[in-house]
């Protein structure tokens, strides 16, 4: 690896193949993107709510409205998720 070259922000996390199909049930017609926008959305949430560091970051990510939020977590609850 270069010393010049930018290290990529992301990185890999590995879930369960079954957990992953579940969540893409999850996701159809939520409005996400993918099954990764969907985890980012849910694991910035739960960060957010231990508090302490700032989680958001720069991306340009497409915003959710208040009601598709609601709706997000709605779904999470009846599925025991919160």
């Amino acid at each position: 690896m270069s010393a010049n070259r930018p290290q990529d922000p992301r990185v890999t996390i590995k879930i369960p193949r079954a957990l992953y199909n579940r969540l893409t049930a999850i996701v159809e017609g939520t409005g996400f993107n993918s099954v990764t926008d969907f985890i980012i959305y849910v694991l910035r949430d739960l960060a957010s709510r231990s508090g302490g560091i700032d989680i958001n970051d720069n991306h340009d990510e497409e915003k959710l409205n208040r009601k598709e939020i609601e709706a997000i977590r709605k779904r999470l609850k009846s599925l025991g998720y919160l």
